[in-house]
């Protein structure tokens, strides 16, 4: 039965629906259709040196606006530039201001490059030699190599050389590629991404964040200064021991002898300011456990090969590195009393002060983080600062230290009100003050302006009247005065701050509010002026049902739950959808979408006639203390009793919400709880597909887990276990698995297969011999997805069907 049902899924038919692939396609092709539906949806702000005005493009044209007063003009038209190339329609790339107040302009001319000056007077070319957007001519290196591409951009070659140039892509692996060859004066763009090289000759360009102009022909850069280390000393290690060598004398010391393979000595040196001592680190090797992955059908080769990955699981010893000091004057070290430090997760942040050193212990099990001082002259060690929670101290999302040497104080980032607030730390004397204080949190600290003695931070939370994890901006003053909140608009905020930090661009967006932005002041907070809103119109003819934010009240009956509903673009609300749950419950983050955007992942499945949902339960994070909390040694809980609550809620206003039929869909710690509905919830969620589950959390990589199941592994982990508790299944269940997962071990997968088999269980398997994480997530692992609902669920039009 299940070898048919396999090979009727296989043709795209889903028995007694009509269903097929031209189905899944039109849903598939929603992404497509809406893509350019918001052209020109903001602006990107540019600003006077001196802060006295912002500039932007809108429809091909430079605007200005007196930050002072808010008035608008226009400094550049468009159709100040038609006609000048041979009938070219020029496309402005970017612009920049001089401080005279003039404006400089990169425009695109059918793929030749031209830049523009505009000043009284008129418009005249600029030299090579005085193009602000030239890319900088590196020596071309043979370890100079692509980094790991950060957004899209292009670069305009120009060949002012007078031989032929070849424009030659070198990847991150140093492999080369030759795209084009220029003759003398010819002009090329490449499509790129920001941190790619190409070489042309004996110089070398990388791409930046924005567009910019490579002359072939170009000197490359001048270094400047001392290439070398400016210290007195370097450090090698070699056997595993250090070595250090004065640099003016040549002189080499051995300062260790007992480093072995197992337990080495390693760097980075960690020098003291005045050069009379090193810092490193004594690594002793940990569980060297691997899992072997098995790839059956590689490509190029008939036979399977095995793939073998160091991969460390909870409770495994880990590789632990202690810090090591030693006195250069005297080739010897200086003993350091571990009991402050002595079972390390990590150790990180070392920092210098003139006379002592500071790093940041975290200890495993993640109940006690603490700032530990060492007296370089003695190695005397005390705690400066010390967190200890009975849970867990989110250390992966929530620290934060900033030392500030020239006052003797720190910045320290703790929950320990019951919300993510600073600290401001006298380091001699440990003293802690409040920096920031309430019932919202500190998600970020943007910047700190140690003059002025101020912090510009990310917040949540500030307005009781919003969501609480839309963003905010505010300052403070180090002291915690002057708290001001610097943005306004109800949902979710980001904003690009003027030179000297006077003015703020602000864009605001909901899921269900275009990007709306203003100018506002940062002395205050106050709004200068509206720069507009973007036009929903051409999305709405293509799906006419934004996404819709819902709140209600949690498991405790007081506690605000947040999510979004997607409805498909043919919504009739006389009819009757099944319900399915899109579900991340990882502690780490928040997972319903807060900014507006023309196509959100959801909108796929909904578009098959069903109503979609994403929530954030109780024990996801950035909100208090108590509600991350829930988390603890209970990932099953995965707010389960809030999602509930919050689907009942969202039913009885919107009757269309059929709860008679709810399935729930999710991958990675989404697949654990997924499958965990309808093992404890399966009265209300009918149906479940979890894909590469972390389905026991012993199974899965060790940071994560220890992170809320802790440390060492004791009975609660089998408790939250899919694998212990699959003889409890009780729904629809669809279990998909790459089989080259390099992330959660697909094991846990198959471990659990093997448990539904043994209990008899009826359930769906699919898994992927060449695809990793995510598998699921694929065309084909969707579409599975989607036919899987239909059968089970039925659609707004259709009953359940059978397979």
């Amino acid at each position: 039965m299940q070898q048919i049902f396999i090979t009727f899924v296989f043709l795209g038919l889903v028995a007694g629906t009509g269903f097929g692939f031209a189905d899944f396609e039109s849903a598939r092709s929603l992404k497509k259709r809406t893509q350019g539906s918001m052209e020109d949806a903001t602006i990107e702000p540019v600003w006077a040196p001196d802060d006295s005005a912002l500039y932007y493009q809108q429809q091909g044209s430079i605007v200005r606006i007196d930050t002072q007063t808010g008035t608008k003009e226009s400094v550049l038209d468009a159709k100040q530039l038609n006609g000048r190339f041979d009938g070219k329609q020029p496309v402005i790339q970017r612009f920049k201001i001089t401080e005279d107040g003039s404006i400089t302009c990169l425009a695109d001319v059918g793929g030749v490059i031209r830049v523009l000056r505009v000043e009284e007077g008129g418009i005249r070319p600029v030299a090579p030699e005085k193009d602000p957007f030239a890319l900088l001519a590196h020596k071309s290196a043979k370890n100079l190599k692509s980094g790991k591409g950060s957004g899209a951009s292009k670069i305009y070659f120009v060949n002012n050389s007078s031989e032929p140039g070849e424009i030659v892509w070198v990847s991150g692996t140093g492999e080369h590629k030759t795209y084009v060859t220029l003759e003398p004066g010819e002009t090329y763009v490449q499509n790129t991404h920001a941190g790619h090289l190409f070489s042309c000759g004996e110089v070398a360009f990388r791409a930046e964040k924005k567009p910019g102009v490579a002359y072939l022909g170009s000197e490359p850069e001048k270094q400047t200064g001392s290439t070398t280390d400016p210290r007195q000393w370097k450090a090698e290690f070699k056997d595993y021991n250090l070595h250090v060598t004065n640099r003016k004398t040549g002189k080499t010391m051995q300062l260790t002898s007992d480093g072995s393979e197992g337990w080495k000595y390693r760097g980075p040196g960690h020098w003291s300011p005045d050069g009379k001592y090193v810092v490193v680190f004594r690594e002793k090797k940990g569980t060297d456990r691997h899992i072997d992955i098995i790839e059956s059908a590689p490509k190029g080769q008939l036979q399977p090969r095995t793939k073998s990955i160091r991969y460390l699981k909870p409770g495994d010893e880990l590789d632990v590195a202690t810090p090591c000091l030693f006195d250069l004057r005297t080739g010897t070290e200086i003993t350091l009393d571990n009991s402050l430090f002595s079972n390390p997760w990590n150790i990180t942040r070392l920092h210098w002060a003139p006379d002592r050193f500071f790093f940041l212990y975290n200890e495993r099990g993640h109940q006690t983080l603490r700032l530990v001082a060492v007296q370089a002259a003695t190695g005397k060690t005390a705690t400066l600062i010390e967190e200890t929670s009975p849970t867990f101290i989110d250390y992966s999302q929530k620290t934060f230290l900033h030392q500030l040497d020239e006052t003797d104080e720190a910045i320290w980032m703790s929950e320990r009100s019951g919300w993510n607030h600073l600290y401001l730390v006298n380091r001699k004397t440990g003293k802690t003050k409040p920096i920031t204080a309430g019932e919202w949190v500190v998600r970020e600290v943007e910047h700190v302006d140690p003059e002025k003695r101020q912090l510009w931070l990310r917040v949540f939370g500030v307005y009781k009247d919003q969501d609480s994890c839309y963003s905010h901006f505010a300052r403070v003053n180090f002291d915690g005065s002057d708290f001001t909140i610097l943005t306004e608009g109800n949902g979710e905020h980001e904003v690009a701050f003027s030179g000297n930090r006077k003015f703020l661009v602000d864009t605001w967006s909901r899921v269900d509010h275009p990007p709306a932005q203003e100018l506002r002041r940062s002395a205050d907070g106050q709004k200068v002026t509206d720069l507009g809103t973007a036009d929903t119109s051409k999305l709405l003819a293509i799906h006419p049902h934004l996404p819709e934010p819902f709140v209600t009240k949690g498991r405790d009956g007081k506690t605000d739950i947040h999510g979004v509903i997607f409805r498909p673009s043919h919504f009739d609300s006389k009819k009757k959808y099944p319900v399915i749950e899109s579900i991340y419950a990882g502690p780490h983050g928040f997972f319903v979408p807060k900014k507006f955007s023309a196509y959100h992942g959801p909108q796929q499945m909904a578009e098959l006639g069903f109503i979609v949902v994403k929530i954030d339960g109780m024990g996801t994070n950035w909100r208090s203390r108590t509600f991350h909390d829930v988390c603890w040694k209970n990932l099953k809980d995965s707010g389960f009793p809030d999602r509930i609550a919050w689907l009942k809620a969202a039913a009885k206003k919107y009757p269309y919400m059929d709860l008679s039929r709810v399935g729930i869909y999710g991958g990675s710690a989404g697949g654990q709880s997924a499958m965990r509905a309808v093992l404890d919830y399966s009265d209300f969620y009918k149906a479940a597909a979890a894909d590469c589950g972390c389905h026991d959390n012993r199974m899965d990589k060790i940071w994560w887990n220890e992170a809320w199941m802790g440390w060492p592994v004791d009975e609660s982990y089998e408790k939250s276990s899919n694998l212990a508790d699959a003889y409890k299944l009780g729904g629809k269940l669809l279990l998909t698995v790459g089989m080259m997962d390099t992330n959660v071990d697909p094991s846990s997968t198959m471990q659990v297969v093997e448990a539904l088999i043994k209990a008899g269980k009826e359930f769906e398997f699919i898994p992927f011999p060449s695809r990793g994480h995510g598998a699921g997530g694929s065309n084909y692992g969707v579409q599975q997805r989607a036919e899987f609902f239909i059968r089970h669920l039925g659609t707004c039009d259709l009953p359940p069907g059978e397979s």
